[in-house]
């Protein structure tokens, strides 16, 4: 069973940094591509970032390049998400997300979404 739990979300101000993490269980962690996605109040869930198993390939959502920088330690079953430059926009609950595969060809169907999720954390960035 695969477990996913997220930690570091919290009220931060416009501008600042900061940095969620995701520790994985229940299968093996480095066989599979990870991600983060988020959803804002009233909105949908939108794709973040995603890392393949090799972290050979790293995408990032529009909204996020430049400013997020996602990454794993296969050696602690751990994906994290260094966010720096927050926006307002950013306010939302950020999940973690475990796919089946490892690597991806176009069209590049984590955009959707991944098998497994975490439960999420808040991030809140005041204006």
């Amino acid at each position: 069973q695969v477990r996913l739990v997220e930690s570091g979300g919290g009220l931060v101000q416009a501008g600042t940094s900061l940095t969620l993490s995701c520790v994985a269980s229940g299968r093996t962690f480095s066989s599979h591509a990870m991600g983060w996605f988020r959803q804002a109040p009233g909105k949908e869930r939108e794709f973040v970032a995603v890392i393949t198993w090799n972290g050979r390939n790293i995408h990032y959502a529009d909204s996020v390049k430049g400013r997020f920088t996602i990454s794993r330690d296969d050696s602690k079953n751990t994906v994290t998400l260094e966010m720096i430059s927050l926006k307002p926009e950013d306010t939302a609950r950020y999940y973690c997300a475990q796919d089946d595969v490892g690597d991806y060809d176009p069209p590049y169907s984590f955009i959707y979404g991944m098998r497994y999720w975490g439960k999420g954390t808040l991030v809140t960035v005041s204006s």
